[in-house]
């Protein structure tokens, strides 16, 4: 994803197989470019075109998926062309979200932290910068993707930007705080993954049983990170377990 170039002045579409297109507002991770891309396709989604099973946000396109023997993919186009010349106008300033900054306690470092001193090293820093530089950002979320409910947020102090690890781990635990890149983000439920673990949250991120399977936050909303103890972070798992 490239950082410099700007938004397109007219959506950009790339057929996805028969039942899929994707839309491109531009190619940059920008929280301007980010809100309209959410807008363009909250309002599309509100004309409930027959044919349409899905619309998928990421940072600046999303993807339809629709049934091609239902909804013809001109007429789609031109429902989105049809919609993006008043899109500033809509009024619709942070769709699917309520643009709080919702709190996530984190307990970094030891065993829920393994790579947290190698972040450290490579930057020049002590864990404890680390941790203080982590947990003093306000980080937007963009999109939810790679997992359910996996927040791909933006915001990262370039000072502790870290490459991922060149093999990635088969085992994440749920809950782990990572950081790849010059992005940091938390893996809700266990899986394999390459981000480097800084520290973990005892919060439940998703529960497919839930009547809100990602209950804390949704793309518009921005999250910040709490350090808490190992002490804190074993009430607060209490809590949950018996909540």
């Amino acid at each position: 994803m490239r950082l410099e170039s700007q938004a397109t002045d007219t959506p950009r579409y790339r057929e996805s197989g028969d039942g899929g297109l994707l839309v491109e507002l531009g190619d940059r991770i920008d929280w301007t470019l980010n809100a309209r891309t959410r807008r363009l396709a909250l309002l599309l989604e509100r004309r409930a075109l027959p044919g349409v099973v899905e619309i998928v946000p990421a940072y600046c396109s999303f993807l339809i998926l629709f049934e091609p023997e239902t909804l013809d993919l001109e007429r789609l186009k031109a429902e989105i062309d049809d919609l993006f010349p008043g899109l500033d106008d809509s009024g619709e300033k942070e769709p699917e979200a309520s643009g709080q900054v919702v709190e996530i306690p984190v307990c970094y470092g030891g065993d829920f932290g393994p790579d947290l001193a190698s972040v450290a090293q490579h930057n020049g820093l002590s864990p404890e910068e680390v941790i203080r530089i982590h947990s003093s950002g306000t980080y937007p979320v963009y999109m939810l993707g790679f997992a359910p409910g996996f927040p791909y947020l933006g915001g990262l102090d370039e000072r502790i930007a870290t490459p991922r690890l060149d093999t990635p781990r088969s085992h994440v635990p749920a809950g782990s705080v990572g950081i790849a890149g010059s992005q940091t983000g938390i893996y809700p439920l266990a899986s394999p993954g390459g981000w480097r673990l800084i520290g973990r949250t005892p919060l439940t991120l998703f529960d497919s049983t839930a009547e809100d399977p990602v209950p804390y936050y949704r793309p518009g909303d921005s999250l910040r990170f709490v350090a808490v103890s190992q002490e804190e972070f074993n009430r607060l798992l209490r809590e949950r377990d018996h909540g």
